[in-house]
């Protein structure tokens, strides 16, 4: 998406692709040039997709100025249109081919020779003039000086650019370290082959030309491995992009002809054909079916759903085993699929709290580690070179520990630790129907001590059932029933659909009532049969009884927690005679105890919320299990019973309570707003109205659970990646700068940080959380 609407209506966000990013100091880089620009409010840049989202003033800057500024600062960028992804995946895969064959002809230079050279040293005999000694430069040393040099122009021509742009604009980079570390090997063995012809010292010096081969070539083949790692990260924007077809069945029902057309030219109120076994291109409304739909991709819900004419389909999921006819409801980015892949790349492009300190030091990471190699090498002359300048041998040790700290250092590692782990996260949780709308939401949701519950929409279906029938005065079930369906059949109240539906389910065959009138909040009046029949609550039948008391059936004790529809007759006296009653209950989600058992294994306290009367609420809590209950709340209410809660004491960690709110989006939204972390309940193609901060697009439970063991092993990942990242250099350093790893030792261990930090980030996909 080019530009979305921020959360300010003078402020807009921007996304760009950004190439040539390699670490750390590469994102700081960015982030400063685009947050130079006037009326950018912010930059966040994620290193592992390429990709820049810049919140700004478009009274004051727009895209085309950012991206020229992120282009003059040595990145080369631009606005990302619809084919984004796409063109973001053709990069990758060109960058990853860029370095392959760059590795590829690095090892085909250096191997073979550093091979033969190892040999020489190992059986001198065989080879008595294959390395330099007193004797001077043989055959072996002007191949090495050849195959190295082929590799600093070739292979090193990309760091050297790279660095050079850097140092254009006084700043530095990762290519900074590898391009100096590559030139003090290969420049010191140059100057010390040429000093030996010049007879500046008596012996040929050791040299290092295949180092600086050696090292180019590893670093190229860290470089790709960690391209493809990157692509794998990335898989699962990716992946739900892929599930919507390019083409539909445009379907006409005058002739009953069907046309192959782009799904992009599909309009709202378009006919479309799918067939068993197509995918769903768009997101639309059943006109004709029934048919099995498998919607695991998108809700993560496992099995196909029954979906009949009226109900929605989602664009993406696969039509099973039936023919249908869909309307088009929605077009382009306002589908669910595009607005799930939009909460997805948006979460994957902003920071949580935990990567500040990452990016505080990388900031600085390079000029450091440029002062510490500049002080080894001041520390190594001081030791030995200074007094015996002549002494090659010294000098080569300092050129080695210089190198090596220039080699080691770069901040790969420290740039891909978090991006990396939050690609997968989100990933995971997008194919498992669980949107994170804000990176921050993930790092609190691992915290989490206490977890509030709405009933309706969440514990519960939301929509009422008939579960008993009590008739009186000699009237049967049945009778019941259908007086109460044909009075109810024109009525849009959730309890009068329940009384209709049941009557269907029955097969009760009711007539229409000659005469309809709704009373607001009370029931209705209508006529079937030529009796005057009411339906509704108590005070719909006190309202229209002539007596000041009515006689209720005893039977009131049978229905605690429920739903009572009166159903009375109003008799030509005025005298009102009640045939019966009918409960109804809000049933209670088939995975609801297991879900609730769930998240008391996660070590969580539960608490109930609803407006619903206590008795209806009691019910399901002690139904469930479920500890403190808050039952006849306004949705203000709500919000304060939250704020109440975060100000109690946890009794283990002895701080505020971090509090989650699980509720549907709509009356729930002051609740979800107030809480700590608020996780909303919805379908697929309401998610863009949903307020939480995690979404469960599928409205299961168990992604409940879910989400908060996937923010667990998330953010888990993330801090062995930081710790993997800064251990390693914190080790790795001092070893160098003492001379203990050569180069090569330096390059590969250089590659191998940033293959592990990516590797431990891949590994989320194999954690079970659900």
């Amino acid at each position: 998406m080019s530009a979305i609407s921020g959360s300010s209506s003078q402020l807009k966000d921007a996304a760009f692709s950004v190439q040539g990013m390699d670490c750390a100091s590469c994102v700081a880089h960015v982030q400063k040039a685009a947050s130079k620009m006037p009326g950018v409010e912010s930059c966040n840049v994620n290193l592992a997709r390429g990709r820049a989202t810049v919140r700004f003033d478009p009274a004051l800057t727009n895209p085309q100025s950012i991206a020229a500024a992120i282009t003059e600062s040595g990145y080369v960028s631009s606005p990302e249109g619809d084919n984004a992804e796409a063109e973001r995946l053709d990069h990758q895969m060109h960058h990853a081919r860029s370095w392959f064959r760059r590795a590829m002809v690095g090892i085909a230079l250096w191997l073979p020779v550093e091979t033969t050279h190892w040999l020489t040293q190992l059986f001198p005999s065989a080879h008595p003039h294959a390395h330099g000694d007193a004797m001077g430069p043989t055959w072996m040393t002007w191949l090495s000086l050849i195959t190295s040099t082929i590799a600093i122009v070739y292979i090193g021509s990309a760091f050297y650019r790279s660095a050079f742009n850097a140092a254009r604009r006084l700043t530095s980079n990762m290519d900074t370290l590898i391009a100096l570390g590559a030139s003090v090997a290969y420049d010191y063995s140059a100057i010390a082959l040429l000093g030996y012809l010049l007879g500046w010292w008596k012996t040929l010096p050791q040299l290092y030309f295949m180092e600086a081969a050696g090292l180019l070539a590893l670093i190229s083949l860290g470089h790709w491995l960690e391209a493809r790692s990157r692509q794998s990260a990335g898989n699962a924007i990716r992946q739900l992009m892929q599930l919507a077809p390019a083409t539909a069945l445009r379907f006409s029902p005058e002739d009953q002809s069907q046309e192959e057309v782009p799904v992009s030219s599909l309009n709202v109120g378009d006919l479309v054909l799918v067939r068993p076994g197509d995918r769903i291109p768009i997101d639309s409304e059943v006109v004709q079916g029934p048919s099995s739909v498998d919607e695991s991709m998108i809700t993560g819900e496992p099995l196909p759903v029954t979906r009949n004419a009226g109900d929605r389909v989602i664009g993406g999921t696969q039509n099973v085993d039936g023919r249908l006819i869909i309307r088009v409801t929605r077009t382009g980015s306002e589908t669910a699929l595009s607005q799930i892949v939009q909460l997805v790349e948006t979460a994957q492009s902003s920071k949580p709290p935990i990567q500040q300190l990452a990016d505080q030091i990388a900031a600085v990471f390079v000029p450091v580690v440029l002062g510490i190699g500049l002080f080894t090498g001041i520390a190594w002359y001081a030791w030995g070179a200074a007094h015996h300048w002549e002494n090659a041998e010294i000098w080569a040790k300092i050129a080695l520990a210089v190198c090596s700290v220039l080699i080691i250092a770069c901040p790969c590692a420290l740039g891909l630790a978090v991006p990396a782990a939050l690609m997968v996260g989100t990933g995971m949780g997008a194919k498992k129907g669980i949107l994170i709308r804000d990176i921050d939401a993930l790092q609190k949701a691992e915290r989490i001590d206490t977890m509030v519950l709405d009933k309706t929409g969440t514990i519960t279906r939301g929509k009422p059932v008939v579960t008993q029938i009590i008739p009186m005065n000699g009237m049967a079930e049945n009778d019941i029933l259908r007086l109460a369906a044909a009075a109810e059949q024109f009525s849009e109240h959730p309890l009068a659909k329940a009384v209709v539906s049941h009557a269907h389910e029955r097969g009760v065959v009711f007539s229409e009532p000659q005469k309809f009138a709704i009373e607001p909040g009370l029931g209705v009046d209508a006529v079937v049969e030529g009796m005057r029949i009411l339906i509704g609550n108590r005070a719909l039948i006190d309202k229209h009884s002539n007596q000041k008391v009515v006689h209720w059936p005893p039977a009131l004790d049978r229905f605690a927690g429920r739903t009572i529809v009166y159903v009375a007759q109003v008799k030509d006296d005025g005298s009102t005679n009640v045939l019966g009653e009918i409960g109804m209950i809000d049933e209670i989600k088939p995975e609801a105890t297991k879900a609730i058992q769930e998240l008391k294994e996660l070590g969580l306290s539960l608490g109930f919320l609803s407006g619903d009367r206590h008795e209806a609420v009691e019910r399901v809590a002690k139904e469930l299990g479920l500890g403190e209950v808050f039952s006849g709340v306004r949705p203000e209410e709500k919000a304060q019973i939250i704020r109440e809660m975060q100000n109690r004491k946890s009794q283990i960690t002895h701080r505020n309570l971090i509090v989650a709110m699980v509720g549907d989006g709509i009356n729930d939204a002051p609740a979800l707003a107030q809480a700590n972390l608020g996780i909303a309940i919805g379908s697929g193609s309401d998610i863009a109205k949903e307020t939480g901060d995690i979404v469960l697009v599928g409205g299961s439970l168990h992604g409940i659970a879910t989400s908060i063991r996937l923010s667990r092993a998330t953010m888990r990942v993330i801090r062995q990646n930081l710790f993997l990242a800064f251990i390693y250099n914190v080790l790795a350093i001092p070893l160098a700068a003492m001379g203990v790893l050569s180069p090569l030792i330096a390059a590969g261990a250089m590659a191998l940080s940033d293959i592990m930090v990516i590797g431990n980030a891949l590994r989320l996909r194999y954690i079970r959380i659900d």
